[in-house]
C-alpha cells in the first residue's frame, strides 16, 4: 500500500474493515495532503482539522469494540459549501451568507456521519451555486477552472484531498465538473435523495449527488444517502435498490441509444473522436447501441427549464436581494434581475412544456435501457472567470433523470474528458452498471493530475 491519500473510497473502506488502516491514519494522511495542495487548488472553503481527528479516534475506538457501521466506517469526506453542517459554517460562496452557522446537519449529511463518514470540511461553490465562480483552480492545470458549482468538490476528489465529496446539480454542477476534473459524478434521480437542508437554487431542479474517483465509490455514497425522508416531501418514498450488487452484473444485452441531434453538433471535433471511441468500448462489452431519435419537444423541454431556473432562482433570493442587490456576484444578479422580470403565466407554462418532454423521455427509455453522450461540449475552459457550459447536462436536470459522469480519456491539451450515461427515473443501478463495466474496460480512472 501507499499513502493513504491514495486509496479510493472502497479500497479504504475495506482495508479499514480488515483492520489493516485506521480512520486516524487515514484521516492525518488527507488532512497532510490538503495542507500541502491546497495554497495552489483552492477547493476549501474552510476545513476542520481537530474536529475531523476526534471523529476519526471516535470510529476507532468503535471498531475496537467491535462496532463496524458499513463501508463509510471511517472514511473522510468534503461537503458542498451549501450543505447544511451544524456548527460549522455555511456560506454559500457569497457575502450575503457569511459568517452563517447553521444548528442541524442537512439529511446527506446526518446520514452520512450516521454511516461513519468523517467530515473534512466544506469544499468551495460558485456563488449560491451558480456561475459567479469560487477561486478554485483545476488539478490537471491551474489556469483552467475545475468546473461548477461543485467546484471544491470535484477538484479536493481529483487531488486526492478526499476519497470523496458532495455537490449538488441544478443544470450541469455534478457531472461538469467530474468530467473537467477526471473523476466519476452522480446526479442523482430527482427525489431519490432529500433535499432537506440544502440552500435551494431552483427547487424544482436541485439535485444532491455525490463526487469521487470510480463508479463503485459513488455507489456507495449514494447508498448511504438515497431514500425518504419526512423533511423533504419531494424525497420519494420508495425502496433503494443494493447498487453495489448491479456492479457486478454483465452490461451484456443492455441497449444504449445515442442522440440524434443536439450533443454532436454542439461538441467538439476532440470530444466527438473520442466519444466515438468509447462508443466502441461499449460495443465490446456486448451492450447493443444504437442512434435514437430524441422527442420533437426535446429542445423546448430544455429551454423551459432555463425558465424555471430564472423564475425559481429569482424567487429564493428576492428577499435578500432587495436589501443586499450591491453584495451579489454579476452573474447572479443578472439571472435574479432577469427572473424576477418573467410572468407567472410564463413559468406556469414552462412546468407544462417540461412536464410534456419527461413524458415523451419516458416513451424513450421504453426502447433503450440508457442513453449515452459525451458529458461536456469540450475540456475545461482557460481561465477562472467561467465554469464551462452546462448544457450537455442541462437535460438529465431539467427532465429529472439519473445522469452518471465518468472519464473516458483526454483532450489534444491533456485535460480530461467525461463520458455521460443518463437512465430511465430512479433506475440509478442500470446506469451504474453500464459505468462500472466501462470503467473496468479502460484506463482513464487510473490517471491523476501531477500534483
Amino acid at each position: 500500500m501507499g499513502e493513504p491519500w491514495e486509496l479510493t473510497l472502497a479500497e479504504a473502506g475495506e482495508l479499514i474493515r480488515r483492520g489493516a488502516l485506521s480512520p486516524v491514519e487515514l484521516t492525518r494522511s488527507l488532512l497532510d495532503r490538503i495542507a500541502a495542495l491546497e495554497p495552489r487548488v483552492q477547493a476549501w472553503a474552510r476545513t476542520v482539522p481537530e474536529q475531523a481527528l476526534v471523529e476519526a479516534e471516535r470510529l476507532e475506538d468503535l471498531l475496537r469494540r467491535g462496532t463496524h457501521l458499513g463501508p463509510l466506517h471511517g472514511i473522510p469526506v468534503g461537503i458542498k459549501d451549501i450543505y447544511y453542517t451544524a456548527g460549522l459554517e455555511t456560506s454559500a460562496g457569497s457575502k450575503i451568507l457569511g459568517g452563517f452557522v447553521p444548528t442541524f446537519d442537512a439529511t446527506v449529511v446526518r446520514r452520512l456521519r450516521e454511516n461513519g463518514a468523517i467530515l473534512l470540511g466544506k469544499t468551495t461553490t460558485t456563488e449560491f451555486a451558480y456561475f459567479d465562480p469560487p477561486p478554485t483552480r483545476n488539478p490537471w492545470n491551474p489556469g483552467h477552472t475545475p468546473g461548477g458549482s461543485s467546484s471544491g468538490s470535484a477538484a479536493a476528489v481529483a487531488a486526492r484531498m478526499c476519497p470523496g465529496a458532495f455537490g449538488t446539480q441544478t443544470g450541469g454542477s455534478i457531472v461538469r465538473p467530474a468530467a473537467f476534473c477526471g473523476v466519476v459524478g452522480l446526479k442523482p434521480t430527482y427525489g431519490r435523495v432529500s433535499r432537506h437542508g440544502i440552500l435551494a437554487f431552483a427547487w424544482s431542479l436541485d439535485h444532491p449527488g455525490p463526487i469521487a474517483r470510480t463508479v463503485r465509490d459513488v455507489a456507495l455514497l449514494l447508498q448511504a444517502v438515497a431514500g425518504a425522508d419526512p423533511r423533504d416531501p419531494t424525497a420519494v418514498p420508495r425502496r433503494v435498490p443494493a447498487y453495489t450488487e448491479a456492479l457486478d452484473e454483465p452490461p451484456r444485452g443492455l441497449i444504449a441509444g445515442v442522440p440524434d441531434r443536439y450533443f454532436p453538433e454542439r461538441a467538439s471535433g476532440a470530444v466527438l473522436a473520442t466519444f466515438q471511441k468509447a462508443v466502441g468500448v461499449l460495443e465490446e462489452l456486448g451492450i447493443l447501441v444504437r442512434e435514437v431519435r430524441l422527442p420533437e419537444v426535446f429542445e423546448a423541454g430544455v429551454e423551459a427549464g432555463r425558465v424555471i431556473t430564472h423564475a425559481e432562482g429569482a424567487a429564493f433570493h428576492q428577499d435578500w436581494f432587495r436589501r443586499r442587490a450591491q453584495d451579489y456576484g454579476p452573474k447572479l444578479r443578472g439571472l435574479i434581475e432577469a427572473g424576477l422580470l418573467i410572468p407567472a403565466a410564463s413559468y406556469l407554462r414552462a412546468q407544462q412544456v417540461r412536464a410534456a418532454a419527461i413524458q415523451a423521455m419516458r416513451r424513450l427509455f421504453a426502447e433503450v435501457d440508457v442513453l449515452v453522450t459525451p458529458a461536456t461540449p469540450g475540456p475545461a475552459p482557460e481561465g477562472l472567470a467561467s465554469t464551462g457550459d452546462p448544457v450537455f447536462n442541462a437535460p438529465a436536470s431539467t427532465f429529472g433523470l439519473p445522469a452518471l459522469g465518468v472519464p473516458m480519456g483526454f483532450a489534444p491539451s491533456g485535460l480530461p474528458l467525461g463520458l455521460q450515461i443518463m437512465g430511465r427515473h430512479f433506475d440509478e443501478a442500470t446506469v451504474l452498471r453500464v459505468g462500472a463495466a466501462y470503467e473496468a474496460a479502460t484506463p482513464w480512472h487510473h490517471s491523476r493530475p501531477a500534483l
